[in-house]
């Protein structure tokens, strides 16, 4: 299996402040790995800076095989991309212009998870709820047809409906080539979805492991795994 993120001694600082520090993480295609770490840990710069929102000045992020950021926000569709979205438009003009931004944007496919997520395109921005604010995020990240989905922070702060419908619609939609990195520190709500974790602490990457490595050789769930990297507590290696 190939690799479709490769991440090799990254750095980065904000302000001559350092945030991540020789950063190490591969992605295996077609894989669903959970970025996992503590609020404040770096998941959200990280993921900015695999899309290319962020720069990376040392071409230490790989996707594919383009390193350049305006190369690998071609391959990568992430889902913290509403922030600067005019809060009174309608949700039928925000898609109309991520059609014409995103040539690669799948109307068809995007209609399917509208329905599934039981959105109103009528709707204004500002009228919507936190769960049916990520809803749409979620439904406009996953209509593009690229080769790495980035997922930041899904579930936070909404319903436990709202949660069960966006991991469905992630699952009804996944192919087999489709990869995503998708963060969260409630790990709960993504575990069974994993392929694989990394946990982040610290400003870098302190471990790996495959989920069913986690549950089946050191007997934890992952949740134990990561609470027992974050408390300092005894984990298996």
């Amino acid at each position: 299996m190939t690799d479709i993120l490769n991440i090799q001694h990254l750095n980065y600082k904000l302000n001559l402040v350092s945030i991540l520090a020789d950063v190490n993480l591969t992605v295996p295609t077609g894989s669903i790995v959970g970025l996992l770490g503590a609020n404040g840990a770096g998941k959200t710069t990280l993921m900015r800076l695999i899309s290319g929102v962020a720069k990376d000045h040392h071409n230490a992020i790989t996707i594919g095989d383009q390193t350049s950021a305006a190369q690998r926000k071609q391959l990568v569709s992430f889902s913290h991309q509403l922030d600067g979205a005019n809060n009174h438009a309608r949700l039928s003009q925000i898609v109309h212009d991520y059609q014409i931004l995103y040539p690669d944007f799948a109307a068809a496919q995007f209609q399917e998870l509208v329905t599934f997520l039981e959105l109103d395109l009528h709707k204004r921005l500002q009228q919507l709820s936190k769960g049916n604010r990520k809803k749409f995020i979620i439904a406009l990240t996953l209509a593009r047809q690229v080769p790495l989905y980035l997922l930041d922070e899904p579930f936070d702060g909404i319903d436990g409906m709202s949660r069960k419908k966006i991991i469905a619609s992630i699952l009804q939609w996944k192919t087999d080539d489709a990869t995503i990195l998708i963060s969260d520190h409630h790990v709960d709500d993504i575990a069974n979805l994993l392929d694989s974790v990394a946990v982040i602490k610290d400003k870098h990457v302190v471990a790996t492991a495959q989920a069913e490595t986690i549950r089946e050789e050191y007997g934890q769930s992952i949740e134990d795994y990561y609470e027992a990297i974050y408390t300092g507590g005894k984990q298996n290696d």
